[in-house]
């Protein structure tokens, strides 16, 4: 059975909060196993987090939209913002050595690293990042 549902939130921390609330009850009512729960949750939170800091700078006049899918043979993530887009070529590698001991910049490697699919979409303005969980029969595994 296809389940849909989507929010439009405002530009804050309270947002990133329910966005990740949400993903992790669709990753537990896909039947995903405690580790891949976490990973869908933790890689939604960062999407969640990017949009709100880096594409909306906590702008109040700007929103992000966060929809959710399970589609029977996979978790659909997409989150948007209104900023100024990103195009993921320009990331710095978080694992060069001169990157090693910076702050931030590990979000989009955390979120490529847990999640099946990663797709990144310019939407002028912001930009959608579409996260895809499968769901396979060798979901349980450890």
């Amino acid at each position: 059975m296809v389940s849909r549902f989507s929010y439009t939130l405002d530009s804050s921390l309270d947002s990133v909060n329910k966005v990740e609330e949400a993903a992790e009850q669709l990753a537990q009512k896909s039947g995903l196993d405690e580790d891949r729960i976490f990973q869908v949750t933790m890689a939604v939170r960062e999407a969640a987090v990017n949009a709100v800091l880096h594409g909306n700078a906590y702008d109040p006049q700007k929103k992000i939209v966060a929809s959710f899918e399970n589609t029977g043979s996979s978790l659909i993530i997409r989150i948007s913002d209104q900023g100024k887009g990103l195009d993921p070529i320009t990331l710095p590698d978080p694992l060069a050595p001169e990157n090693l001991l910076n702050g931030s910049g590990r979000g989009i490697f955390l979120i490529r690293s847990f999640m099946d699919e990663v797709h990144f979409k310019l939407l002028h303005p912001g930009t959608e990042l579409t996260l895809i969980k499968h769901l396979d029969s060798n979901q349980n595994r450890a």
